[in-house]
């Protein structure tokens, strides 16, 4: 992988910001898209226990958590040109058990939210600085597995 670039960085700034315009929304577009891929997927979260409600503070705040640590993976990607995971983040992760698959439908899903979020400002250069940011942080986690 070349640099992150500043204008990289930027893009995914600006998908960060127009998912925050309306997360409760958002939040349940992206549990939604998971949980049609894979239906399995609803026992990894327990906040889905009930379906997917956007009322429901757990899921909009699990969704901000996860969108905000891709936003601030492009920022150490361009500071630092690799991302960090907290070893709490790799030890839930790998006593979920959660696979490659399971990053590739939640990448997916990432993918497809921000895409709704950001309207007919997504361009193929938002969607592979996105992809890499979020590449990176599954591949830190992933590294951080306990």
């Amino acid at each position: 992988m070349g640099a992150f670039t500043e204008k990289q960085e930027a893009l995914v700034n600006s998908s960060w910001e127009a998912f925050k315009g309306n997360i409760p929304q958002y939040s349940v577009v992206f549990y939604t898209s998971i949980l049609e891929k894979a239906p399995a997927a609803k026992n990894l979260f327990s906040f889905l226990a009930n379906g997917v409600d956007p009322t429901n503070p757990k899921l909009t705040a699990h969704a901000e958590s996860l969108f905000g640590l891709v936003r601030d993976s492009a920022a150490q990607l361009r500071a630092n040109g690799a991302v960090v995971a907290d070893a709490a983040l790799g030890s839930i992760h790998s006593q979920k058990g959660v696979n490659d698959s399971q990053f590739l439908v939640v990448k997916e899903a990432l993918l497809k939210t921000l895409k709704e979020a950001v309207g007919d400002k997504w361009t193929d250069e938002l969607s592979t600085a996105l992809e890499l940011a979020y590449d990176e942080l599954a591949a830190a986690i992933k590294k951080a597995y306990a």
